[in-house]
């Protein structure tokens, strides 16, 4: 009995895959038939007209067509322009100073950990300058767990929720609404509605600094936050792997577009000393993200080494910065954090 109703389930889905494609065939065809009636016609629409007017017409299109090649740059402009019309106005984050994104255009690179370091390194850095961390990773948020945060946030008198905080460092999680183990299944627009609402109605306090740890990709999640709240740069952290440079090469090309500054790459995995003879290999490969920063014209932030201390003080929830600050590997998010700073005060000059 069992096997007759998944042999029907099956045969009612493929009738309806059949069905989809009967339709969009039908669809095509009559676009065709509707072409292919009409009389040849050039992409800006003229139609040729056939007989002795032919050469003239043909030259008049010539002519049309070098105009359209020289007013190239004004329709781009006005279609820039058309665009913005549609976009919503961006409004800053109140008491937020400058909102730095760290993004990569693939996960499992250490985007992440960067975050959580680059954070607490710019806090080392000036002693004076206070950072918060947003985690808008929905589907998978791993600040709670890196900073070793657990509980739900608290609303002030405003019904605005008050961030967690530990290494001094107020944070804001979507992990911190759902249990360890809960899958966030959602759609966009729930997924656009809970960013809006990690955004605006979180009582982040005075921050000179709001770090912002980006979901993998170039989807609705980053595009929504970009277009809403105005960004001071965006850092792109990947491996020297030539497929994760691909998609970090995406994701540095999507803040461009979007008018966003890139602070710069930074090399994360670059190099693995062997605990027991010291000696260096590649896994990765070598320079690959140096060599991208050179071919796209973007800073070169600094390089991250793959190592075993980084990984057991993450899961620790005690970042290296934090537990080791004088190990080589504090100091290179510190030298990151750094970098980020100058290339910061460059933009604002």
């Amino acid at each position: 009995m069992l096997n007759m109703e998944l042999c029907a389930n099956l045969m009612r889905r493929k009738l309806s895959e059949l069905n989809m494609i009967l339709f969009t065939y039908s669809r095509l065809s009559h676009l065709l038939r509707i072409s292919g009636s009409k009389a040849s016609v050039f992409r800006n629409g003229t139609e040729i007209k056939h007989g002795a007017g032919c050469c003239v017409q043909l030259k008049r299109l010539q002519g049309m067509q070098s105009n359209g090649s020289m007013n190239k740059k004004g329709l781009q402009d006005r279609q820039k322009q058309q665009m913005a019309r549609g976009l919503p106005k961006q409004k800053p984050i109140r008491d937020v100073k400058q909102v730095i994104v760290v993004a990569s255009g693939k996960g499992g690179v250490g985007k992440s950990t960067t975050a959580v370091n680059l954070a607490l390194g710019l806090m080392a850095i000036d002693k004076s300058k206070s950072v918060g961390l947003l985690d808008a990773d929905i589907y998978g948020p791993s600040i709670p767990k890196l900073m070793n945060l657990k509980g739900n946030p608290e609303l002030n008198n405003d019904n605005r929720m008050i961030p967690l905080i530990n290494y001094g460092v107020p944070c804001m999680s979507m992990g911190f609404l759902v249990q360890d183990t809960s899958p966030v299944v959602w759609r966009g627009l729930m997924v656009m509605s809970a960013i809006e609402r990690l955004l605006r109605q979180v009582e982040w306090g005075s921050l000179d600094y709001l770090v912002v740890d980006m979901p993998p990709g170039t989807g609705d999640v980053q595009l929504s936050i970009t277009q809403n709240i105005p960004i001071a740069g965006a850092v792109i952290v990947s491996t020297p792997q030539d497929v994760a440079l691909l998609d970090a090469r995406r994701g540095a090309e999507m803040f461009r577009k979007l008018n966003v500054p890139v602070l710069g790459l930074v090399q994360n995995m670059s190099v693995f000393q062997c605990p027991n003879c010291h000696h260096h290999t590649h896994i990765f490969g070598s320079n690959g993200a140096k060599q991208l920063a050179e071919t796209i014209s973007v800073k070169f932030l600094g390089d991250v080494p793959l190592h075993l201390n980084i990984r057991e003080t993450s899961d620790k929830g005690q970042p290296i910065v934090i537990s080791s600050p004088d190990s080589p590997e504090a100091e290179a998010y510190r030298k990151v954090a750094s970098a980020v700073i100058q290339n910061l005060e460059e933009l604002t000059r």
